[in-house]
């Protein structure tokens, strides 16, 4: 661990700390008050979980439970690349440390980079029931994990999870929410315009207006504006 956050520090920026505090919003009472960041770069991230992959269960959790921003996404990166090469044993050990660990999995970059990777890829041909629970939990990045982990389900053309959860969470309160709603919709249209448009038109009226402009983002401007006017 010593020569890992060795490495970290000398990756790290400390005006790319103060930008990165700001674009994630750290102050007080915004979403990621008190996260600390260091300024290592998500592509110097990647090479060093490449580098470490091979770290015990214990040191990945060590990373995973810091105060430090980077170190916690350097853990998932890691679970991400074991889970990939792991056997059905291993991948169940990683899925289950993963949601055993949700409170650290606390911003959306942290979400959206491992959520679909190992919760998505794990309940794939599995019951979907945690993900519905997660949907209705009271922490707003267990609801953006169960959005964002059907992503693997997008990329296979299956669309009925992400629509199921997505009208669980058209009412929430969270701008962060709407945002992985609205892209997880304008996902399912670029591989079914149809399939999004049907979802569309029975809630773009009632959905808040940043989860509709995201899942219409993509679609031709006049038909864009036509959804923005309500004109359906």
């Amino acid at each position: 661990m010593k020569n890992i956050k060795e490495k970290l520090q000398q990756l790290a920026s400390p005006e790319t700390a103060e930008i990165l505090q700001k674009f994630f919003k750290t102050g007080p009472g915004e979403y990621g008050e008190g996260d600390i960041f260091i300024g290592v770069r998500v592509p110097d991230l990647r090479k060093l979980a490449k580098e470490f992959q091979n770290i015990t269960t214990s040191e990945i959790l060590a990373f995973l439970a810091s105060s430090i921003h980077e170190e916690r996404f350097l853990a998932l990166l890691i679970l991400v690349l074991n889970y990939g090469r792991g056997d059905d044993i291993e991948k169940k050990k990683i899925y289950d440390l993963y949601l055993e660990n949700t409170s650290y999995i606390n911003s959306w970059d942290l979400v959206d980079g491992s959520a679909h990777h190992i919760v998505g890829a794990f309940l794939m041909d599995k019951n979907k029931a945690p993900l519905y629970r997660l949907a209705k939990s009271e922490n707003l990045w267990e609801r953006r994990i169960a959005m964002v982990s059907t992503f693997h389900f997008i990329k296979h053309d299956q669309f009925q999870e992400t629509l199921e959860i997505a009208k669980i969470l058209l009412t929430d309160p969270e701008d962060l929410i709407h945002k992985a709603v609205g892209w997880m919709l304008r996902e399912i249209g670029k591989r079914d315009m149809a399939a999004e448009e049907i979802f569309l038109k029975k809630h773009a009226m009632n959905m808040p207006r940043t989860m509709l402009r995201y899942a219409i983002e993509k679609f031709p401007e006049p038909k864009r504006q036509r959804y923005l006017k309500g004109n359906i």
